[in-house]
């Protein structure tokens, strides 16, 4: 088994708004299509492609959460840039960039709709 995990969906409050923070943030374009259960999903890439792939979730009876599950987003090499950019953009350090020992470093942010996510890059 390559990955263990193959799909995750962070839920939204405000879908616009959201989507707004991650691709400011990330520095990526994103595609939003319906999903089956009648909502939007905007994706952080090509859902086609292989390896991980994830969503914006707009469907409202999944609530937003700095408790539970935390995902933590690949930007090797970019750590500092993406947290200057978080709270330029509505988030907040919950965090601060935090050696690993020889895995690289991590830092936990709070997006503009209250989940804590993580980022990790490994220089």
């Amino acid at each position: 088994m390559k990955n263990v995990i193959n799909w995750f969906a962070l839920p939204s409050s405000d879908f616009n708004r959201a989507i707004n923070f991650y691709s400011h943030v990330l520095g990526i374009e994103m595609m939003t299509i319906p999903s089956p259960d009648g909502f939007q999903n905007t994706f952080f890439s090509n859902p086609q492609n292989r390896g991980v792939s994830g969503a914006i979730s707009s469907n409202p009876a999944i609530k937003p959460s700095a408790e539970g599950t935390t995902i933590y987003f690949d930007v090797n090499g970019r750590l500092d840039a993406i947290l200057e950019r978080v709270a330029q953009n509505g988030g907040h350090i919950a965090v601060a960039k935090t050696k690993i020992d020889e895995f690289g470093n991590i830092a936990l942010v709070i997006d503009t709709e209250g989940n804590l996510i993580g980022f990790h890059s490994a220089s």
